[in-house]
């Protein structure tokens, strides 16, 4: 249940149209009832709250365990989305849910998904940099988000500091984004020269990429905490997810706030 469902049943109730035990009902059959399973308790408000439904981790999740919580969550209509997949484990999604959207690079798969929607849309848009190809998986990942949340969003990808003229080249539309994801591994530097260049919130993704240095993406964690470009806000390694999902928050606000 959405927040326009909500205010629907509750004007219904305040226009006469539905009695307040008859709204109840609606109410027990959306973001209120449960759905206990053996090893979970659906969370089925969260949309309300948040924007989006409550996502599954799948990377520590069985393929029944997951199979089970998705079909409790997409019962509502809503969209459903899965993290963290292995390879089997989107096959069985993909088997259960045809009409789902899977990414194999991202490794997700999204249940009643909404459509594709890019910065042409006239609508607020999330911006996602990926300095490298090989941080492509996680770049993947937060334009997952965007597509699960609703959220118009731009990939921008390969635009890392070794050649600073790719960024340079795509500084116009970058600049019309609302809102910024910057992923980078290595020496992780894209997310301060991108801090430097655009005024707008920007949520920084160190990756696991680079060298025996790297420490698994601790160095370029480290390098995005200590940027001296204001405003650069950090999620953990290989969070696409999280960046995304702050990026989409963001464009929420936004819409809101031309809506009042």
């Amino acid at each position: 249940m959405q927040d326009a469902e909500l205010i629907a049943v509750l004007e219904s109730v305040r226009t006469g149209a539905v009695t307040p035990d008859q709204a109840a009902r609606v109410l027990r059959a959306g973001p209120f009832r449960q759905s206990n399973l053996e090893f979970a308790d659906v969370d089925h408000h969260r949309s309300i709250r948040h924007g989006l439904g409550e996502v599954i981790y799948g990377e520590a999740k069985t393929i029944e365990q997951i199979l089970s919580i998705t079909e409790r969550l997409a019962h509502s209509g809503s969209p459903v989305l899965i993290t963290r997949l292995a390879a089997e484990k989107l096959s069985a999604l993909q088997q259960r849910y045809p009409q789902g959207r899977a990414n194999n690079a991202g490794r997700t798969f999204i249940v009643n998904a909404h459509p594709v929607k890019d910065w042409l849309c006239g609508e607020p848009y999330v911006a996602v940099l990926a300095a490298g190809t090989g941080d492509l998986s996680v770049a993947e990942e937060a334009c997952e988000v965007c597509i699960a949340m609703n959220t118009a969003f731009e990939k921008f990808y390969d635009v890392g500091v070794a050649g600073l003229h790719r960024l340079l080249n795509r500084t116009e539309e970058i600049q019309g984004a609302s809102a910024l994801v910057v992923v980078a591994g290595m020496d992780g530097a894209l997310p301060s020269v991108v801090g430097g260049l655009f005024g707008k919130p920007l949520f920084a993704v160190p990756t696991s990429v680079g060298y025996g240095a790297s420490f698994g993406g601790v160095a370029a964690l480290l390098a995005m905490i200590n940027s001296c470009a204001p405003g650069v806000a950090v999620v953990n390694i290989d969070n696409g997810f999280s960046a995304g999902f702050a990026a989409c928050q963001v464009i929420r606000q936004v819409l809101r706030s031309r809506d009042d």
